[in-house]
């Protein structure tokens, strides 16, 4: 077997999981279904995929794209391709075709990995002008059928040849994240192993995870929160992974109680589930020791159930973005009830500030954007040199969101200065479900926003204006955004009113629209 994919001084995602296999070879790596691999086994299979997919033609430098849920395979193949220097490009599965197609075309993908569950979408968003040329079928948590006309995974993983052997530096690219920025398009932001194994670091240290833990891993491995926060860090110590691609509250309880899981990390939408479950008093969670949530602020009253119910459960908040890989900072859990709603304090590798438009530090309880200098943020967003300069303007990485910060130094975020919308764990640009309305003939004005929900934690909501003499009605609305969004951006309520608050200049006031409907939701 080959010894090493770097220089003697290299360090790369490929490497981690190889010393992680000589430090505890017998120990249990990936729990998937039926599917259970050691240490050993695991970096035995990510060897030989990595043998097979160079023998399919995969060559450092590619991109391979990944439209998948949650799985062994998935898993091996995000370190398969690192060892080869090619380039993850993980592609939301809840997409519809045509937006699935553009992340396609603009990372230039020629070989698309799916399940046989979304080869259908991949089959058809391959099909709009991309460049996508093979497939290569994933294994699923659960029993499957290879799909025809496909590279298998088992047979790709069963290669008896050996990878090239190709020096992986720490500065070449890992991944493309597309995120869901304010524009009607998503950006690629290009991520280096440094600045990914650099985040790992951080999540060690801040999140206090250790080999010991038995994590779950849950929340869709596209999301670079569960990929680069969890599973990755989880990989580097040597703890011992247990992946499902059913985030619903009778399969996590079950396993919780079945795997004797001890760390576990969920967006609020996906704790508040579980505590409203009838199952949740029937199963023995007493292993859990570690809660992580992020995507959105856990409500304080939510926070306080899980911490009577949970007792035993010390939580952390997660705050970051895709372009930071993804952790920025992080509220721990001595702090959660003195701090309730806080983002927390900046992470080990990360140097923050709020700043003003002349990016001047705001004095403590002052409304500014909050600015990123640290070795884990972006190389740059792909083929968008403008953007890039836009984003790194005055030396420092502008996150686009609005915070304050305290006298202690804790961050708590108040807005998105680009409208970003975070339900469910998903980001959606309000920019871009507006302009979807907009195409219904009877619209003549929309905002669309988030507003709090009990379950959502933030609901994309549409504010209609019908055009004189028209009617427009919220079936309608709804019925239409469903036809050409993904269902996580598709408002989950509308509101048709007379006209749109706006300031003296014409600029709309979103602000006072959230004000006005606050409370939309409750009950």
């Amino acid at each position: 077997m080959q010894t090493s994919s770097s220089s003697a001084g290299g360090q790369s995602l490929g490497d981690l999981l190889r010393r992680s296999a000589r430090r505890h070879g017998g120990k249990p790596a990936i729990l998937c279904g039926e599917t259970r691999w050691t240490y050993a086994e695991f970096d035995q299979v990510c060897h030989q995929l990595a043998a097979g997919l160079s023998a399919a033609g995969v060559a450092t430098g590619d991109t391979v794209a990944v439209l998948a849920r949650n799985s062994h395979a998935y898993a091996a193949l995000r370190f398969a391709l690192a060892r080869l220097g090619a380039v993850l490009v993980p592609v939301n599965f809840m997409l519809k075709a045509d937006e699935a197609a553009y992340i396609l075309r603009h990372a230039g993908a020629r070989l698309l990995a799916v399940d046989s569950e979304l080869a259908e979408l991949g089959r058809a968003a391959a099909a709009l002008d991309t460049r996508i040329e093979r497939f290569l079928w994933l294994p699923s948590e659960g029993p499957s059928d290879a799909a025809p006309g496909m590279l298998s995974f088992h047979e790709l993983a069963a290669s008896t040849g050996e990878p090239p052997a190709v020096y992986v530096r720490g500065t070449d690219l890992a991944q493309i994240v597309y995120t869901s920025g304010t524009e009607s398009l998503p950006k690629g932001a290009m991520l280096t192993h440094d600045a990914v194994i650099w985040q790992y670091v951080s999540c060690i240290i801040d999140g206090e995870m250790s080999a010991d833990d038995r994590v779950l891993h849950s929340l869709p491995l596209y999301h670079c929160a569960q990929l680069d926060c969890f599973l990755g860090p989880a990989v580097y110590l040597g703890a011992t992974s247990v992946i499902t691609a059913r985030p619903i509250p009778e399969n996590l309880l079950r396993l919780i109680e079945g795997h004797g899981i001890t760390s576990f990390f969920a967006p609020p939408t996906v704790w508040i589930s579980m505590l409203r479950s009838r199952a949740f008093d029937h199963w023995d969670l007493s292993t859990l020791r570690k809660g992580y949530y992020g995507a959105s602020i856990m409500p304080v009253e939510v926070l306080r159930e899980l911490q009577q119910r949970l007792p035993a459960v010390r939580l952390w908040n997660f705050y970051g973005q895709t372009e930071i890989a993804p952790l920025a900072a992080v509220l721990k859990p001595e702090d959660q009830q003195r701090k309730p709603g806080s983002a927390g304090k900046p992470v080990l590798n990360v140097e923050t500030r709020i700043v003003d438009e002349e990016m001047r530090d705001v004095a403590p309880g002052e409304i500014g954007e909050i600015v990123h200098r640290s070795p884990q943020l972006l190389s740059g967003y792909f083929r968008d040199e403008e953007r890039t300069r836009a984003a790194f303007a005055g030396g420092w990485f502008h996150s686009g969101d609005l915070a304050t910060i305290d006298d202690e130094g804790y961050i708590s975020i108040v807005d998105r200065k680009k409208d970003m919308i975070k339900t469910g764990g998903e980001n959606v640009a309000s920019r871009e479900v507006e302009e979807a309305i907009y195409r219904m003939p009877g619209v003549s004005e929309v905002a669309v926003i988030g507003l709090p929900h009990p379950h959502w934690v933030e609901a994309v909501t549409a504010i209609v204006v019908p055009k004189a003499g028209q009617s427009v009605s919220e079936e309608e609305v709804i019925a239409h955004c469903r036809g050409c969004l993904a269902i996580f951006k598709v408002p989950k309520g509308v509101a048709i009113v007379d006209s749109l608050p706006k300031n003296p200049s014409g600029k709309l006031l979103k602000r006072e629209l959230r004000q006005q409907l606050d409370g939309h939701y409750a009950g």
